[in-house]
C-alpha cells in the first residue's frame, strides 16, 4: 500500500501526512508502529472526544444513545428482535426493554412475522422514522476542523479514507 507522500507504508520512513508533526512528513527515526499510534490517537481524539456526536444526537432525542442506535437500526431496516439483538450485540431481555421504550414513546410499533407466528417484526412509526432522519443528520454532520482543510488536503484525506474503508 502507498501512502499520502507517495512511499510504502511500513518502510519507517514516511507515513501518511506526518499527522502531528505539521511538517507533511513523518520523521525518519518515527516507526511505523509509532507513527499508527499517533495518527489513531489523533482521529479518536478528534471524532470521540473533541466531536462527541452521540451525547449531542442522545440530548436532542432525549434518549439514551443505545435506543438512538437501536431506532437508527430499525429505521434501516425492520428486524425480528432476535436479528436486532445480533446487530446491537446486545442481549434480548436488555433489547425488550428498550424496543418497549421506543413503543411506548410512539417511535416503534411490533407486528407478526408474516412467516412465523413465533415472531414479531419491529419498524419505526412515522414519528419515529423522523427521530432516527434527525439523529442521522446530527451523526452525519462533519466536525468543524474538516471544513477547514483544503481542497487537496481533503482528496488526500478522501483517498486514504477509502483505502482504509476498502481492508474492511
Amino acid at each position: 500500500m502507498t501512502t499520502a507522500s507517495g512511499t510504502a507504508s511500513g518502510t519507517g520512513t514516511r507515513a501518511g501526512t506526518g499527522a502531528g508533526t505539521g511538517t507533511g512528513t513523518v520523521p525518519a527515526a518515527d516507526t511505523a508502529e509509532a507513527a499508527t499510534q499517533r495518527i489513531w490517537q489523533g482521529l479518536r481524539q478528534l471524532v470521540l472526544e473533541r466531536n462527541e456526536r452521540r451525547k449531542e444526537t442522545a440530548d436532542a432525542l432525549g434518549m439514551s444513545f443505545f435506543r438512538v442506535k437501536a431506532l437508527r437500526r430499525i429505521a434501516a431496516k425492520p428486524s425480528r428482535m432476535s436479528e436486532l439483538a445480533s446487530l446491537l450485540a446486545s442481549d434480548r431481555p436488555y433489547l425488550t426493554l428498550v424496543v418497549d421504550d421506543l413503543e411506548k414513546r410512539g417511535l416503534v410499533e411490533r407486528h407478526q412475522h408474516p412467516t412465523d407466528r413465533r415472531c414479531k417484526i419491529v419498524s419505526v412509526t412515522k414519528e419515529g422514522q423522523l427521530a432516527a432522519d434527525r439523529a442521522n443528520a446530527i451523526l452525519g454532520t462533519p466536525p468543524p476542523a474538516l471544513r477547514t482543510l483544503t481542497a487537496a488536503d481533503l482528496a488526500a484525506l478522501d483517498r486514504i479514507v477509502a483505502l482504509l474503508a476498502a481492508e474492511d
